[in-house]
């Protein structure tokens, strides 16, 4: 029977002890891991992305309190639009009640009514369109819309900056990169062509 020798059964328990306490640690620090997210989850801003993200934190709530405020103007200046749409609406209406027949009695009175109808409501919306009132309404109406695509576009690019993707302005140039391409590669491909037809001419 082969006897195992100390200093060969001291060098075997060596790794096996190093590989346990290597076990221990991990499952120790990831064990503090889970207690520090379960406990403290303000501590996850200092891991990974999220750190960025909370150094950014302070941009995201200025542009939302910014579109709250735009909101605001935005809904009264579409309430104002609707109500000038509603009010050229039914001056209409009446003018063509008090013009048209009550009950269209044949096919020549209801051409006739369709008639007035289509004349009375292009003459008042014209005129709507064409007043200052309209036109200086539906103007801001326009601009705040554009400043509330401005300012989520601005919370779209600190939240992709934050996890290391590109912004949309980034994707964009590279679309336009592309299309240029595509464009440069039809030319050259479309002379090729030509140039290989005339050699086959020959």
């Amino acid at each position: 029977m082969i006897s195992v020798q100390p200093e060969q059964t001291k060098e075997k328990a060596e790794p096996s002890k190093e590989m346990s306490d290597q076990f221990k640690h991990l499952s120790l620090f990831w064990t503090d891991i889970m207690h520090l997210m379960a406990s403290k989850p303000q501590a996850l801003t200092s891991i990974g992305p999220m750190r960025a993200f909370a150094a950014n934190s302070k941009k995201i709530s200025t542009e939302l309190i910014e579109i709250n405020e735009d909101l605001m103007e935005f809904n009264k200046y579409l309430t104002q639009y609707y109500k000038q749409l509603s009010e050229a609406w039914g001056i209409a209406q009446k003018k063509v009640n008090l013009k048209a027949p009550e009950v269209p009695q044949d096919v020549e009175q209801i051409e006739a009514f369709k008639r007035i109808w289509i004349d009375i409501f292009d003459n008042d919306f014209t005129e709507l369109f064409d007043s200052e009132n309209f036109g200086d309404n539906y103007g801001k109406l326009v601009s705040k819309e554009l400043e509330l695509t401005k300012h989520w576009n601005n919370i779209a690019n600190v939240i992709l900056q934050s996890v290391n993707l590109p912004s949309k302005e980034e994707i964009d140039e590279v679309y336009k990169e592309m299309h240029s391409l595509k464009k440069r590669v039809g030319k050259l491909e479309l002379e090729l062509k030509k140039k290989e037809m005339k050699e086959n001419a020959k």
